[in-house]
């Protein structure tokens, strides 16, 4: 088999696991990474605990060259922050494996395409090799490869307040004000949030685990008021899977949720679909509704955690066949669509479902290929990488193989817990934050608990 050049966009977790699997198979990877280091998007979560424990958190082509250069493992059974995830796992694998030589960190790419072939051209399309431009801070620089996986994310793409996917009226404006996903609300950000009034729009793990991080700045600064904007009518479907969800710190983070909304220590504003922000005295006056029936709800600050969607730019000289409201390869689009699917009923995929028939050697990974659908897990980007390294070198058993079995999780599917309502927070005591690998857009959350309950 001739040596194969692979371009991985992307350095986080599933970028390097894709490197590993490329390496594995004796191919040529290269990595090209926006951020100053790897695992850039991670950095910003870094506060965060993770819900599932290492032993879910490490590739395994990846955990084989860290062994090489004598990485001790962690405790498969400890739940690492994000900052140990980089520190303990990331960082090294990036800087001290042979992956090494191959990361181009401030290297952001910016357009895809065919040497030598336009959109339009098809003869002789498939054989030429793909062109990447990436901007570093020499200026604009060219590379080849013979196959491309995407695993850029969808981070740094936030959805908007909006809840016809648009920004709503003044939210560009009011920007400063404004913050996306999971701030880190009583750390590097207390000063902005402590004391005042805060409304956190979302029903994932993002935005409860921001109001439970509020609450509990609330106890250190008096003044501060959580307001949990809900599009929907029914709170409980945000409560989670309770003792029946798998990963028991997501169950214990539904419970905690339910108990603080229950006592009142958080305002609850239901069917508030956001269609205006304005100022108004220095505060935000956030509306919902037509202007013959609107609501409105005053706040200090805005924390938007909506979920994620890719950008797609840098491929618009590709010929992709993307589901047209997912925007998630059309064979995986229905096996992810999240008003049919939880995380954990989205069965183990490769790179059959991924390929794209019209651009051979190109493939989305990660949360990336998921689109806007907010069920991703970590441990399934591994195993997308896995046979997508395979399929590039031409093991097709291998690439068809699953290698990956998921249990239903119960804390993204639909409804909740009805009985959720009546179990009482997890220990009483204070909540960490967590961070789950489970569903894009809902990427982060946090879990009540303390030891001698079985809260880690």
């Amino acid at each position: 088999m001739p040596d194969k050049t692979v371009a991985i966009i992307g350095a986080g977790p599933v970028g390097l696991a894709a490197a590993a699997h490329v390496l594995d198979r004796g191919l040529t990877p290269i990595v090209l990474e926006a951020g100053p280091a790897a695992a850039h998007a991670v950095r910003q979560w870094q506060h965060v605990q993770l819900f599932s424990p290492w032993q879910y958190n490490v590739d395994k082509a990846a955990g084989r060259l860290l062994a090489a250069v004598g990485w001790n493992s962690p405790d498969p059974d400890v739940y690492p922050t994000g900052r140990e995830l980089i520190e303990d796992y990331l960082r090294p694998l990036a800087t001290k494996t042979e992956l090494s030589g191959v990361i181009r960190t401030d290297s952001r790419v910016t357009a895809i395409s065919r040497v030598g072939f336009d959109k339009v051209k098809s003869r002789g399309r498939a054989q030429a090799p793909f062109e990447v431009r990436y901007r570093n801070g020499k200026g604009e620089e060219t590379l080849q490869a013979d196959a491309v996986i995407d695993v850029s994310g969808t981070w740094f793409t936030p959805n908007p307040a909006g809840g016809n996917g648009l920004p709503a009226l003044g939210e560009q404006a009011h920007a400063d004000r404004i913050a996306y996903a999971m701030p880190d609300v009583r750390g590097s950000q207390r000063s902005r949030y402590a004391g005042k009034t805060i409304a956190v729009l979302g029903a994932g793990h993002s935005a409860i685990g921001t109001l439970v991080d509020l609450v509990e700045l609330a106890k250190d600064a008096p003044g501060t008021q959580p307001i949990w904007l809900l599009r929907g009518h029914d709170p409980a479907k945000a409560f989670g899977g309770g003792s029946n969800d798998q990963l028991a710190a997501r169950g214990e983070l539904g419970m905690a949720f339910a108990a603080l909304v229950r006592s009142g220590q958080i305002q609850v504003e239901t069917d508030f679909g956001v269609t205006q922000i304005a100022d108004a005295s220095g505060r935000l006056h956030i509306s919902a509704g037509a202007a013959s029936a609107r609501r409105q709800v005053i706040a200090d600050e805005l924390i938007v955690a909506t979920g994620f969607r890719p950008d797609l730019s840098a491929l618009s000289e590709l010929r992709l066949r993307l589901d047209p409201a997912i925007e998630a390869p059309v064979m995986l689009a229905p096996l992810i669509d999240p008003n049919e699917h939880s995380c954990g009923t989205v069965r183990p995929h490769g790179a059959r479902e991924l390929a794209q028939v019209d651009e051979p050697g190109f493939y989305l990974a990660g949360m990336k290929s998921y689109g806007r659908a907010p069920t991703f897990l970590m441990t399934t980007g591994y195993e997308q990488v896995r046979s997508i390294a395979a399929d590039i070198a031409g093991d097709k058993d291998a690439a068809a193989r699953v290698e990956l079995v998921l249990p239903e999780t119960g804390v993204c599917t639909r409804g909740g817990v009805e009985s959720i309502a009546a179990l009482p927070g997890c220990c009483g005591g204070p909540v960490p934050a967590r961070v789950d690998s489970c569903c894009a857009d809902d990427a982060m959350a946090k879990a009540a608990g303390k030891s001698g309950c079985g809260c880690s």
